[in-house]
């Protein structure tokens, strides 16, 4: 079946004036190419779209049913430059986005409302997981980009970008009551508790930070636990499992038992926790390049 918008257009205008001439003239043609067209077109569709007399037409009965049907059509081809101009400008589409978990105490919040309120017909598909994840998930096209700690694995070099978004310094997470010490902002204050932390192969900088900080101190901690997310580690620290360093965004997560400490840190270790963005080299997305545009912003 080939039918024309142009078909569509001729049928509803004939249908609306229920007269050739005049529909005639209204779409700037002459009556017989607007009859043939008329005619070619119910042979399209296998039926009669117009009862035809002397003096007068009326539409048939599947030219009612038809004409809501062809004008429905024809107001949504006249939304589609508007579709593809914004498709183009990544104002509609799909950005799948994975973040750490300390994201979410960071830019994550700030960054989504204000790409929700210039793409909001954009669909966003969140997904928290850990960095070593994350680069699985960007390997394997299952994520658009990434908010993860750096570095990029050397395996993943040449297929990722990446770009530095924020930098924070570490602070104490403790037990509450263990905070009222002499030196509150010594990590050597507290060499008695032991320490709660995540597995090197999640995020290998920010671990080997963390035990630098340590070793800065003169100090070797005692590794009580480990725990992936951030909330968990936090929750341990609160049921009096021992301490944690982390990011200073953290201390946004509140919760009931647990003290956040900021730290008298070496230079060379201030600022030293690293957030930033990855995603694909090879990526085409108006929708990723607009997320990407704001951040920058």
């Amino acid at each position: 079946m080939q039918i024309e918008l142009r078909q569509l257009r001729y049928f509803v205008a004939v249908a609306e004036e229920l007269h050739f001439g005049r529909a005639a003239s209204r779409l700037h043609m002459t009556q017989p190419p607007l009859s043939q067209a008329i005619q070619s077109l119910e042979a399209e569709l296998g039926a009669a779209l117009f009862h035809r007399t002397t003096r007068h037409i009326q539409l048939s009965a599947a030219g009612l049913v038809l004409l809501p049907e062809a004008k429905r059509l024809l107001a949504q081809a006249e939304l589609l430059p508007e579709i593809a101009q914004r498709a183009a400008a990544g104002a509609i589409g799909e950005l799948r986005l994975a973040f750490v978990s300390i994201a979410d105490y960071s830019i994550l919040p700030p960054a989504l409302r204000s790409f929700r309120r210039d793409f909001d017909k954009v669909k966003i598909a969140l997904h928290e997981a850990t960095s070593d994840k994350q680069f699985d998930l960007l390997e394997n096209d299952e994520i658009d980009a990434g908010l993860l700690i750096p570095p990029i694995p050397d395996r993943l070099q040449h297929l990722l970008h990446y770009r530095k978004l924020a930098n924070e310094n570490l602070i104490l997470a403790l037990p509450e009551g263990t905070e009222k010490r002499r030196h509150p902002e010594k990590i050597s204050s507290y060499k008695d508790l032991p320490l709660i932390l995540f597995p090197r192969k999640i995020a290998p900088a920010l671990h080997d930070t963390i035990l630098g900080c340590f070793r800065e101190a003169g100090l070797t901690p005692v590794i009580a636990q480990e725990a992936i997310q951030m909330q968990t580690i936090i929750a341990l620290v609160s049921a009096n499992m021992g301490m944690a360093l982390v990011p200073e965004s953290v201390a946004n997560l509140q919760r009931t038992g647990v003290h956040y400490q900021t730290l008298d840190l070496h230079p060379a270790m201030q600022n030293c926790v690293e957030l930033g963005i990855a995603w694909r080299r090879d990526s085409t997305s108006p929708v990723v390049q607009a997320f990407l545009d704001l951040l920058e912003e």
